[in-house]
């Protein structure tokens, strides 16, 4: 959770990834975060949980953010969850924040999910009751939490334009060092000035702790700043590139020796093309075999170039 003790990445969760029209009228010059001498022992035990808050319309909006590092899902996380705000609101009453006859602050539960199983637990508390006769239904308490399940944001779900919240979750989800370097430079680019050195040093030690699940081939203790990491995955991609053209060469000519076919250019790349498309992408489609098997040794090298600059199968033939 160090990222989010940085008011930048709040603000830009708040404004890229919470789809609420209320959002709008926050008043972002307000976000604070709510000191641990705040809370009680209970709360300040939560390491993965930071508590900040925000105006809205006058009145304080407190956002508790939950980071899920499980590789399995919590089917009762809408219970957890309900225990803690509880448990704020304990504390803000017993600080006096609240008056006797006076409104409780809301509170908006944000879980950060990035676990590779999709979350299917109930995000709301209703959902685990089951069945009951409508005349209990109001016993029960109605209460829902934000689900950020970072493996499952669709390309629609990213906000438009800068949005350092956003970088970071496509480096978390990215598939190929192609997608983590992208993401490392949309960082270079925003956080230039001065004033954001604390938040690049907090992204630094995230990769630190992070960085051998985004790529355990690259020795990440040893990055400094962003722009070390840009090289050093820069550098990575150049290795890969030339491993895959060395391995894939060294297999179409064994496999092109084996079938008595030394001579033929074109049956060696389109070898070549075969194994690395399906080493990559895996299974190749009838379709796909059937074009590598009619088309030319030109648009065979065309295509083997376009492989190692390619993120899926279709981007490769297009």
């Amino acid at each position: 959770m160090l990222l989010f003790a940085h008011k930048e990445m709040v603000r830009d969760l708040l404004l890229g990834f919470i789809q609420e029209r209320w959002v709008a009228d926050l008043d972002m010059s307000s976000l604070e975060k709510v000191s641990e001498s705040f809370v009680s022992d209970d709360l300040r035990s939560r390491h993965n949980d930071v508590i900040w808050r925000v105006r809205w319309r006058g009145r304080w909006v407190y956002l508790y953010l939950m980071l899920e590092f499980q590789s399995t899902v919590d089917y009762f996380m809408a219970v957890r969850l309900l225990s803690y705000i509880g448990l704020l609101y304990q504390d803000l009453i017993r600080r006096g924040e609240v008056e006797r006859g006076g409104a409780l602050p809301l509170v908006l539960p944000i879980v950060l999910y990035n676990g590779q199983r999709r979350w299917r637990a109930p995000t709301g508390l209703r959902g685990l009751f089951g069945r009951m006769p409508a005349s209990f239904a109001p016993y029960v308490p109605l209460y829902r939490f934000v689900l950020l399940d970072e493996g499952r944001l669709s390309e629609e779900d990213f906000p438009v334009g800068r949005n350092v919240v956003a970088a970071v979750f496509r480096m978390e989800r990215s598939g190929s060092p192609e997608e983590l370097l992208g993401a490392v430079r949309l960082l270079v680019s925003w956080l230039r000035e001065p004033e954001q050195e604390t938040l690049r040093h907090g992204i630094i030690e995230w990769l630190h702790r992070r960085g051998e699940s985004l790529d355990p081939s690259l020795d990440w203790q040893r990055i400094h700043s962003l722009e070390e990491a840009d090289t050093m995955l820069e550098d990575r991609i150049k290795e890969w590139k030339a491993q895959y053209r060395r391995e894939g060469l060294q297999e179409g000519r064994q496999e092109g020796r084996q079938e008595g076919r030394q001579e033929g250019s074109t049956i060696e790349a389109r070898l070549i093309l075969s194994r690395l498309l399906a080493r990559r992408f895996g299974a190749l489609p009838t379709e796909v075999r059937e074009r590598l098997d009619q088309a030319p040794l030109e648009q065979l090298e065309d295509w083997i170039d376009r492989f190692y600059d390619a993120g899926s199968l279709e981007q490769v033939f297009h």
